[in-house]
This record gives C-alpha cells, sequence and structure tokens, in this order.
C-alpha cells in the first residue's frame, strides 16, 4: 500500500532523501512552546536521578556541570512524553518513513554560554535500528545559530556507512566520540527559529560547536525515531511509543556495529 503524504511536499521528501535531513518551520505553537519552557524550567531546578545530574553549586566552572542534558524526560514527565509524540512531528516522521513512526529517546538540551558542543557523530550508531533507520526530530526551544552553537550538518553522508568513531576533543566536546567527514564534504550550520524542527537520518553526519555567546541559551528538545517495520534497536531505547502512546518493545539489537562487540560505550546517544 502506497503512502499518501500528509506534511510534506514532494519536494521536502526529495530534499530529504538526497541531502539527508530536512528543516520544517514552526511545527510548534507558541503555546506550546511556552508549555516546553515553563516544564523545562521545572525539570531543572532540582535533580532526577539517572535522567538529569546537575552540579547545583556551579561546579568547577563548565555551565555543563550545572546544566546538563536531560536524557529521557519522556520516562518522567507526562509533558515531555506529551510532545515527543506531538501530532505535526510524528505526521512529518510518516511521510520521511513511508510508514508509522515509533518514538524511542527523549532528550532535552540546555547549552547555557559558554558551554561546549558536540562533535560529529552518526545517531545510529548508538540507536541500532534495524531493519530500517533512527531519524532525529531536532526541535529549536530557542533560535539556533553558528554564534550559540547551533546544529552543524554534513549534506549528503546520510549515504555513508555507519563508521567507528574516533576519540573527540574534550576542550570543544562534552562527548567523547567524533566522525570524521570525507575530505570533500564540510560541515554547514542548520540555522533555525524558535520552533523550527530539523529532521535527519541516523546516518547523516552532525554535531555542533561551543556557544559562543554570553547571554544566550540555545535549548532544543530532541527525539528519536525508528520506522514502525524496525524489528530491532538498541537496549537503551526500549520500549518504544506508537502515536498514540501505546508501548511497543523491539528486540534489542546484540549487533556490535563497525567497532566490534568489545567497543566500550562511552556514553548514551
Amino acid at each position: 500500500m502506497t503512502h499518501k503524504l500528509q506534511a510534506l511536499t514532494e519536494e521536502q521528501i526529495a530534499f530529504f532523501e538526497r541531502e539527508g535531513y530536512l528543516i520544517v518551520k514552526g511545527l510548534f505553537s507558541e503555546e506550546d512552546l511556552r508549555t516546553i519552557d515553563d516544564t523545562f524550567e521545572e525539570i531543572s531546578r532540582y535533580p532526577v536521578p539517572g535522567h538529569f545530574e546537575p552540579v547545583l553549586d556551579g561546579g568547577d566552572g563548565d555551565p555543563l556541570k550545572r546544566y546538563p542534558r536531560v536524557m529521557h524526560p519522556h520516562r518522567f514527565n507526562e509533558t515531555a512524553k506529551q510532545y515527543m509524540l506531538h501530532k505535526p512531528v510524528m505526521e512529518v516522521l510518516a511521510d520521511l518513513y513511508g510508514e508509522e513512526a515509533l518514538a524511542a529517546q527523549s532528550m532535552f538540551y540546555y547549552k547555557p554560554p559558554g558551554s561546549r558542543g558536540q562533535a560529529l557523530h552518526q545517531d545510529n550508531f548508538y540507536l541500532k535500528v534495524e531493519p530500517g533507520n533512527c531519524i532525529a526530530a531536532w526541535t529549536a526551544i530557542d533560535a539556533a545559530d553558528e554564534e550559540n552553537g547551533g546544529l552543524l550538518v554534513v549534506p549528503k553522508t546520510s549515504e555513508l556507512e555507519i563508521s567507528c568513531p574516533e576519540l573527540a576533543d574534550s576542550n570543544e566536546s562534552f562527548t567523547t566520540h567524533y566522525v570524521k567527514p570525507p575530505k570533500d564534504q564540510k560541515a554547514i550550520p542548520a540555522v533555525m527559529d524558535r520552533g523550527d524542527v530539523l529532521f535527519f537520518n541516523g546516518n547523516l553526519i552532525h554535531g555542533s560547536y561551543r556557544n559562543k555567546t554570553k547571554d544566550r541559551f540555545r535549548r532544543a528538545f530532541i527525539c528519536h525515531y525508528a520506522n514502525a517495520s524496525a524489528t530491532h534497536i538498541g537496549t537503551h531505547y526500549r520500549p518504544l511509543f506508537r502515536a498514540d502512546g501505546a508501548e511497543v518493545d523491539l528486540e534489542p539489537n546484540p549487533d556490535g556495529g563497525p567497532c566490534g562487540i568489545e567497543f566500550e560505550m562511552a556514553y548514551p546517544h
């Protein structure tokens, strides 16, 4: 049965398939965004063991000690779960997959002024969705640009295989893995307004630079999804959820990937 497009044009689908990413403007209303603002402002005040573990006295001067990312907020916060399953996002994902999407992960990045970025990497190295691929939906809660450490994408690298990462520069990246782009391909900034969503394929090389501003956060709500026909996913991402909130449990993927099963996962993506 052929999937009928609900949210995207044929041109947008073609762009995603060719470039590996797509920005869709204004998928979150100002009312939605205010709810997200308030929710994560409240979450930022107290530790949530296993999900959000800030150093509330400021730590050693690293702004990410006070404002680390929130991992899987949908597992403890109903508003985060609701927006992981945001209908306009799920409709775009269904168009990109040509079938229903399953929600696998949510994250919230505060990225305060001065904080390090995230070295270039590929998401499906971590999610290990098979058969098929993961797709990220990266929502700008603050406008994102080169100055405040917006996302960088390397166009057309969605065609590449998943690579075993090298060690990242810890002065510039809070994560430890780095995937080097092909020498003829460069990372470009994904400049976004508040409420825009960037969708990208799980093989696309992407990352971000440091937030160079003195007074601008670069908050982002980031979720990862799998195609409904997938049978396996990395164990950190189970269970998954259908658009109606019903739980789905894919098999854990035992494949060690391009680094082999001995490779130490330095952090969950």
